[in-house]
């Protein structure tokens, strides 16, 4: 996650957000446009961009999937085979 300054987070926001998956998939596509538009296209540039969404990815995983999967394990149980390995048996 790039941690940018609060103006720079500023000059980045949407004043309206997607309100299904359908638009944030259109909204992502629309700003990988932008940004296409003021570089090159080439390998560097679609590498550039296949590497922010991997990190974007991971980085949504880390923060708030991966915690809330915790909880869910907490209140429901773990499952197999996944309980056989859990170290703190």
């Amino acid at each position: 996650m790039p941690y940018i300054t609060k103006e720079d987070q500023d000059k980045c926001s949407c004043k309206t957000g997607p309100t299904n998956a359908g638009e944030l998939n259109y909204m992502i596509h629309q700003v990988i446009d932008e940004f296409l538009e003021k570089q090159p296209v080439n390998y560097q540039s679609l590498n550039d961009i296949i590497g922010v969404l991997e990190c974007a990815k991971m980085e949504l995983y880390r923060r708030i999937i991966a915690p809330y999967e915790d909880q869910k394990k907490e209140m429901n149980g773990d499952v197999e085979p996944y309980n056989r390995y859990d170290e703190n048996k």
